[in-house]
C-alpha cells in the first residue's frame, strides 16, 4: 500500500505586505549632477506619502519617473500598472468638453461610447462637478479644473496616484476644500497616493508617513499618528517644528492668545492687534 504524500501548501502572502511602491538604490544623474543617490523606498497599497524637499532636490525626478515618464533605465523600481498623476497645471485639452477630458484614456476596442461617458459623468459627480459635464475647461474655475483632473485620474481606479504639487497655485479656502475632497476620494478608491508638495501644513494634514528628500537622499521620515481631521494642536506643531528645522526653518513655537483684563473693552485694529 502507498503512503500519500502530504501536499505542501505554499505560503500565503498577504497583498497588504507587497509594496505598490519599491525603489532599491536607485540613482538619477544629469551629466556629473547627481540629483537621486541611491533612493531606497516603499509605498504601501493605500499609504499616503507626502514628499518635502528644497527646489532641486530631486522631487520632481523622483515623481516623473514613478509615473513612468522618465525611465528608470533598468535599475531596481517597482511600480503598478495602473498609476495616473495630476499636476499644478490641470493641463485640460481646451478643445474637449469636460466630460471628454476625463474619459481620455478610457476608451478602448471593448467599451463603447456610453459606456465611456458613464464612467466619466460618475467621476465627475464623485468630485462635485455632475453640473458641468459639458462645460468648456476655458470656463472652469482654477478649483473646477483641478477637480476635473482629480476625476480624470481617479476614474481608471488607479493604484497609486501622483499628486504633483496640485493645490499650489488655488486661493487657501479652495486649498482646504481640495484636501477634504481629496482624503474623501483617498478613503473611497483607496489607492497608495505620493504628494508632492512645498506646503509642510499640508503634508501633515494629509499624509500617514512625510518623507523630506535633501540631496537625493530621504533624510527623514516622520510618520503621522494624528487623528483625521487634523487640527494645528500642539502635536500637530512640533510635527511642524521638527520638519521646518530639517528644512532649514527657524519657526518660533505657536504663542497663545493673551488673557484680556475682566470688563476690559477691546479694540482690534486690522492688524490683529489687540489693544485694552
Amino acid at each position: 500500500m502507498t503512503m500519500a504524500q502530504p501536499r505542501i501548501r505554499p505560503p500565503v502572502t498577504d497583498a497588504r505586505e507587497i509594496p505598490t511602491v519599491r525603489l532599491k538604490g536607485f540613482t538619477r544623474r544629469f551629466g556629473d549632477n547627481v540629483v537621486i543617490d541611491g533612493l531606497d523606498l516603499t509605498i504601501a497599497p493605500g499609504e499616503f506619502v507626502a514628499l518635502l524637499g528644497a527646489s532641486g532636490s530631486g522631487k520632481t525626478t523622483l515623481l516623473r519617473t514613478l509615473a513612468g515618464l522618465d525611465s528608470a533605465g533598468g535599475q531596481d523600481v517597482t511600480t503598478p500598472d495602473a498609476r495616473a498623476v495630476v499636476f499644478q497645471d490641470a493641463r485640460l485639452l481646451p478643445w474637449r468638453r469636460v466630460w471628454r477630458n476625463v474619459a481620455l484614456g478610457l476608451k478602448s476596442p471593448s467599451q463603447k461610447k456610453g459606456d465611456v461617458r458613464t464612467r466619466a459623468e460618475a467621476a465627475l459627480k464623485e468630485v462635485g462637478l455632475g453640473h458641468r459635464l459639458d462645460a468648456w475647461p476655458a470656463t472652469l474655475s482654477g478649483g473646477e479644473a483641478q477637480r476635473t483632473a482629480l476625476a480624470r485620474a481617479l476614474v481608471r481606479e488607479p493604484a497609486l496616484l501622483l499628486l504633483d504639487e496640485p493645490f499650489a497655485a488655488l486661493d487657501a479656502l479652495t486649498r482646504l476644500k481640495m484636501h477634504d475632497l481629496v482624503l474623501s476620494l483617498w478613503r473611497e478608491h483607496k489607492p497608495a497616493v505620493l504628494l508632492v508638495t512645498h506646503d509642510v501644513d499640508e503634508a501633515i494634514a494629509l499624509a500617514d508617513r512625510v518623507l523630506v528628500l535633501d540631496k537625493g537622499k530621504i533624510a527623514v521620515e516622520e510618520r503621522i499618528a494624528l487623528e483625521r481631521p487634523r487640527q494645528p494642536d500642539a502635536r500637530f506643531h512640533a510635527i511642524r517644528r521638527r520638519l521646518l528645522a530639517r528644512l532649514g526653518v527657524d519657526a518660533p513655537a505657536p504663542q497663545p492668545a493673551p488673557t484680556p483684563a475682566p470688563n476690559a473693552a477691546l479694540v482690534a485694529f486690522p492688524t490683529g492687534e489687540v489693544v485694552l
